[in-house]
């Protein structure tokens, strides 16, 4: 089969890897789509992501498929079954698995961080890790699972209360998903910060009441124009120390910033501790998706949250080291890897 292996830093290989077999458990799985991650991106620039990544891997953790074939001793699935798949797989005994925080699990595996992913024509995954598609869904909606699962995370720990405004720092793929989950969560007022025409335009179609161009505008300025005195929720989906400031520079009293944009990992950012304490701002941060892939499934499934409008068109797999390699490649939007 044909894969793409991660050697090391900037080093990305399309192979030609024997097919798995799949063993006690688990399922043989012929990928149809794989989402291309901010995580992918720092593991190839030799960034820690979630957890760390030994060469060489296969990576590739937000994918969709069919199932191929199934191992010894597995029931619950079969040959044809269309499903997605939630990349990390908890040990269940662990002091954290047993006090209901999984994903500090000492013992996870990560599929297609720790272990071989799905930017591959086939991939090995445990039929724990399995969730079944609508017919009606796609796979390229399916391998969107796993990122707005994560979102759920997030979302859940911003509190939306209904009637709330929230204001979303980044309108790449994530930012567009908290967008529409902060409306579903019942915020009354959504705002998108995001530098990029096209990006505010889609923003804008999936309800955004009010976007602006940091660059060009003075958010705090456009706000108080828009009759906005108080931001409750502000969700940082960019990842950059300036624009973590900025967030807390736009929060209004009593709110909550959540620090969801994944930086790298020795950026720092200048505080003052006075502004929480004047503002009395929580900051929060989110960290992968804990028991939330069938909630995300389900939203999808039932058309409740649109995960395409942000995706480019799907490339194959010898695209993927130039989408890694190649910031203007990837500031047009999402890539899904097919191997169609």
């Amino acid at each position: 089969m044909k894969c793409a292996v991660f050697h090391g830093i900037h080093d990305i290989r399309i192979e030609e890897h024997p097919v798995p077999v799949p063993g006690p458990g688990e399922a043989l799985i012929r990928v149809k789509a794989c989402g291309v991650c901010g995580t992918d991106v720092h593991i190839y620039e030799g960034d820690k992501g979630a957890a760390d990544t030994t060469p060489p891997t296969i990576l590739g953790h937000e994918f969709a498929g069919v199932v191929e074939s199934v191992g010894p001793g597995v029931t619950e699935f079969q040959a044809g079954d269309r499903v997605c798949v939630d990349p990390n797989q908890l040990c269940g005994t662990c002091y954290y698995c047993k006090s209901g925080i999984g994903h500090y699990c000492t013992g996870m595996t990560g599929i297609g961080t720790t272990t071989n992913g799905g930017f591959a024509e086939y991939c090995a995954v445990p039929v724990s890790q399995l969730y079944r598609l609508a017919d009606h869904t796609t796979f390229a909606q399916g391998a969107m699972t796993e990122p707005l699962a994560c979102c759920l995370h997030g979302i859940d720990l911003c509190e939306i209360k209904p009637g709330a405004t929230v204001a979303v720092i980044g309108g790449g793929m994530i930012g567009l998903l908290m967008l529409q989950l902060a409306g579903l969560s019942g915020a009354a007022t959504r705002i998108l910060i995001e530098p990029v025409a096209a990006k505010r335009a889609t923003g804008a179609a999936l309800g955004a009441d009010l976007c602006i161009d940091p660059f060009q505008e003075n958010p705090a300025e456009v706000l108080a124009k828009n009759g906005i005195h108080r931001v409750d929720t502000v969700i940082e989906c960019a990842g950059l120390p300036s624009t973590v400031a900025q967030a807390i520079d736009i929060a209004g009293n009593y709110s909550v910033v959540m620090l969801f944009g994944l930086t790298k990992p020795d950026d720092t950012v200048a505080i003052k501790p006075f502004t929480l304490f004047q503002k009395e701002i929580t900051l929060k941060a989110s960290f992968i998706n804990p028991y939330t892939q069938q909630r995300a499934l389900n939203l999808i499934n039932a058309g409740r949250v649109d995960v395409t409008s942000m995706v480019c068109d799907p490339v194959g797999l010898d695209k993927l080291p130039a989408v890694l390699s190649d910031p203007a490649l990837r500031a047009k939007g999402k890539y899904i890897v097919t191997t169609d």
